[in-house]
């Protein structure tokens, strides 16, 4: 292989490693748009990633080495920018509320800094978040069990759908895969169905992102931003990438 080609390869993965890390999940048809290569030019990087332990590869795709019980703090990607988020989102929980919550690593960086003396209820879709929250103790952790998704982690399908159905919350957080003006979105079908479940049982919703995701969009819509009531980001409220989104959502903060 030429030295061009070693360099080319080698600025790909590094690209495919970042997408990875940003989305925490990421398709590998996802991948092969993104940086205009064929599919079996990805999966072969993804093959040689996971060999060296940069990824986590599932069927169909790749999920950051955050995504699972044993990560720790080195493994997530912008680990401090989440905590800020944390921080700020933990301000508008308040005694007896029930909140939805999805999965994903800014959701878990929440989950780990709610204060003890809250007493809240939530339902999650998420085995890690829900371990991670039943670790609180003055908390009600219910998970909406059913078929989880290799790569979103999550649990999925019309059972999970209807249970959602069932329930009226106060408050929905949302981790965030893509979002720009035109909305939020997810690159997983039966993920987006779930997610949008969980917003029209809800009062009130919360997406939760780090600004690198700002101005993505993935394949599917989730919802537009008016169905959103608070965007939530490392970034003060004030910042430049910051303004065409507070003129759709009721609260950036």
């Amino acid at each position: 292989m030429s030295d061009n080609k070693i360099l080319l390869k080698k600025e790909r993965q590094l690209q495919i490693i970042h997408q990875i890390n940003i989305h925490n999940k990421i398709l590998s048809s996802d991948l092969s748009l993104i940086l205009n290569v064929s599919e079996d030019t990805i999966r072969r990087d993804l093959n040689e990633l996971a060999k060296e332990q940069k990824i986590v590869k599932v069927h169909g795709g790749a999920i950051s080495k955050s995504y699972n019980i044993a990560a720790t703090q080195a493994d997530t990607y912008s680990y401090d920018e989440k905590k800020l988020i944390a921080t700020k989102m933990i301000k508008l929980i308040k005694d007896g509320m029930t909140i939805f919550t999805t999965g994903g690593t800014t959701i878990r960086a929440i989950a780990k800094h709610i204060p003890e003396h809250l007493h809240v209820t939530f339902i999650t879709v998420s085995p890690l978040i829900a371990l991670e929250l039943s670790e609180h103790p003055n908390l009600e952790v219910i998970f909406l069990g059913g078929k989880v998704s290799n790569i979103s982690k999550i649990s999925i399908g019309g059972a999970v759908v209807s249970k959602i159905d069932e329930i009226k919350a106060d408050l929905c957080v949302l981790g965030i895969n893509g979002l720009n003006q035109d909305g939020i979105s997810d690159s997983d079908y039966e993920v987006v169905q779930v997610k949008k479940a969980m917003i029209k049982s809800s009062r009130q919703v919360l997406a939760a992102t780090i600004s690198e995701k700002l101005n993505s969009e993935l394949s599917l819509r989730i919802c537009t931003l008016d169905q959103i009531d608070y965007l939530i980001t490392e970034l003060n409220p004030t910042h430049e990438l910051l303004k065409p989104y507070k003129k759709l959502i009721k609260y950036v903060i």
